[in-house]
């Protein structure tokens, strides 16, 4: 009688369709984790602005939904903002490093931010075979703000003082409702960080800020901080993969962490102990991050939970 013994493929002689499906079987408890559950993404940097790579994020966001999860998709878009202005011979003015915002500078921020980046993503993800809808902060008063308070200290004299950012805000509250009927459908919302006063003032808002209120709000299971770094680095260099709030504070504290990471530590904190779950401070540039760190075991980038 003949053999009948089924030879055992070794990797190397895996078939791509093998390796394919395997990939997704390992992914079924993941996906299982995240069914039906709220992912906020804040989508920036330099992977905004490279197309192959907004084509892959798209398609990462439309299988999130597909796969069950509610994803909602928070945007920057500072430098191209900072573009528009340079085109229309707007100058900017600053005040230790930050810019001010005036007037014609709003307007101009809200044209750029719910308009083109806004309805760019909204077309990626259309395009991906995703029914997605742009929106800002002001639509349905989904983010009410109020005028940002900046104070800084002077190095020579030592002596803190105020400084008008003009129509920079930061959320006070969020409205879900918008958002509570939108996750019931098969419709991805794609905000941009515009908020408004019970004045009716229009206010410029942190992305990462906004990302991180949004998700408090919709008590989401995680928020991914897209960023241009690997995640949060020791003195070293070194990529740390989880951290505690704890941790992150002690890292603020001791100059571990400085610069512009130190914001981003700040809303993952808040956004923590706010009610979400973890979030994740990851490198945007990398293809396919946002399944890498949620389908996958090791994950990517610098968790931060309590």
């Amino acid at each position: 009688m003949p053999d009948q013994t089924i030879p055992v493929l070794s990797a190397d002689d895996m078939p791509d369709w093998v390796e394919r499906a395997r990939t997704l079987s390992e992914a079924l408890p993941f996906m299982q984790r995240y069914d039906k559950r709220t992912v906020v993404v804040k989508y920036g940097g330099h992977a905004m602005g490279d197309e192959a790579l907004g084509i892959e994020f798209a398609r990462d966001i439309v299988l999130l939904k597909q796969s069950g999860i509610n994803p909602v998709v928070v945007h920057g878009g500072g430098p191209q903002i900072g573009a528009m202005l340079k085109r229309l011979g707007i100058k900017s003015e600053f005040a230790a490093g930050l810019r001010i915002t005036d007037k014609a500078t709003v307007e101009i921020v809200e044209m750029v931010l719910a308009g083109s980046i806004n309805k760019q993503i909204v077309s990626q993800l259309n395009r991906a075979g995703g029914r997605a809808i742009g929106l800002s902060g002001k639509d349905g008063n989904l983010i009410i703000a109020r005028k940002v308070e900046q104070r800084l200290r002077d190095p020579d004299s030592n002596i803190e003082k105020l400084v008008d950012l003009g129509f920079v805000g930061e959320p006070v509250r969020i409205n879900t409702e918008v958002l509570d009927v939108i996750q019931k459908s098969d419709i991805i919302p794609v905000i941009a960080p515009i908020g408004i006063s019970p004045e009716g003032d229009t206010y410029n808002i942190n992305a990462d800020t906004a990302a991180g209120a949004i998700a408090a709000a919709m008590k989401a299971k995680r928020l991914l901080l897209l960023t241009d770094v690997s995640g949060v680095l020791d003195k070293q260099g070194r990529l740390m993969a989880e951290l505690s709030v704890d941790e992150a504070r002690r890292l603020m504290t001791d100059g571990t962490i400085t610069g512009g990471m130190i914001p981003k530590l700040e809303t993952c904190i808040d956004a923590v102990e706010s009610g979400v779950e973890a979030v994740v401070v990851l490198d945007g540039r990398v293809p396919h991050a946002v399944l890498v760190e949620l389908f996958t075991e090791h994950g990517a980038g610098t968790l931060i939970q309590k």
